[in-house]
């Protein structure tokens, strides 16, 4: 309630649609309240509305508005939990590479044991001309990481996210400077700010940086951090929910590629008409909708109501 009594003043009045001057207002405005965490989630909802309020008005794709770089974004499938049985795993990841998903990522970081095997089974499962990724979720320690890293070498693991803490920028860069040539060290889906992001690229703690649009100061804040990679020649992620990030991956030269995580496409279909379909492993803006092309289902949102 108080994050909503300090920003709907911000976004009403006569430069509603000035959405940079919004942003900024409603970052100042949360000041005492912290900037991260909950406040940025709040400023990153209402400005992606108004971005697609504005292209709404104006009869625009979203994609139009800001300045198409791209016709489609490719996708990697996400997914392939710890919690899967290996014939689970096997199944989800197999379908995504049937589908023509070129990148397909599984999770790993409970037991490092395991995770070898499964890793192997994963590449089994996809054939050798999908890329394969992992995910740790900052579940190991340096040294073991990079133990890890040479053990998935065979199985030509091209993407290790978060092999320990995102916060641990020294131990990342050590784990990038020793890791496997062609296995991409990737972090940065927790940035709430444009401070954090580009602490972790001074740093060479990466070489993807990954940004969330829910998190970082929606479509405002992820266009911020796709110019700090740009100055730096470094490519950009885009962190889950396929549905917000579509038109404005297509927006972006930096972005390399764009998480179809599992969980979130199946809620965005849950709540959304006009949800993208993935055509030979990409999502392709629909141009003849305006705005971002989705319209909410009421009726089932209100069943979720609390």
């Amino acid at each position: 309630m108080l994050i909503e009594e300090t920003l709907v003043p911000v976004v009403v009045g006569n430069d509603a649609m000035d959405i940079p001057a919004c942003w900024r207002k409603m970052a100042v405005a949360v000041r005492n309240l912290g900037r991260s965490g909950v406040s940025s989630m709040a400023i990153s909802a209402v400005d992606t509305a108004l971005w697609d309020l504005k292209a709404r008005l104006l009869g625009l794709p979203l994609v139009t508005l800001l300045g198409a770089a791209r016709a489609r974004v490719p996708l990697y499938g996400s997914g392939g939990f710890t919690s899967y049985s290996e014939a689970r795993l096997c199944a989800q990841l197999s379908a995504w590479a049937e589908q023509g998903f070129p990148h397909v990522k599984m999770k790993i970081g409970r037991d490092p044991v395991a995770d070898r095997s499964r890793v192997r089974l994963a590449r089994l499962a996809i054939g050798p001309s999908v890329e394969l990724f992992v995910d740790a979720n900052g579940a190991y320690g340096r040294k073991q990481a990079i133990a890890q890293a040479d053990a998935f070498t065979s199985s030509r693991v091209s993407w290790l996210e978060e092999p320990v803490s995102s916060d641990d920028l020294e131990g990342l860069r050590s784990i990038r400077e020793r890791a496997p040539s062609g296995m991409d060290i990737a972090a940065g889906e927790y940035g709430y700010n444009l401070g954090y992001f580009r602490r972790m690229l001074e740093a060479n703690a990466v070489d993807v940086l990954q940004a969330d649009a829910s998190r970082c100061g929606g479509i405002t804040g992820f266009l911020q951090v796709a110019a700090l990679c740009e100055a730096r020649s470094l490519r950009l992620s885009g962190h889950c929910a396929p549905a917000l990030h579509a038109h404005v991956a297509c927006s972006v030269p930096a972005v390399c590629h764009l998480e179809y995580f599992h969980d979130h496409a199946r809620v965005e279909e849950m709540l959304f008409d006009g949800v993208l379909a993935p055509k030979g492993g990409a999502l392709e803006p629909d141009c003849s909708r305006p705005g971002m092309g989705l319209t909410l289902k009421t009726s089932e949102a209100a069943r979720l109501a609390i």
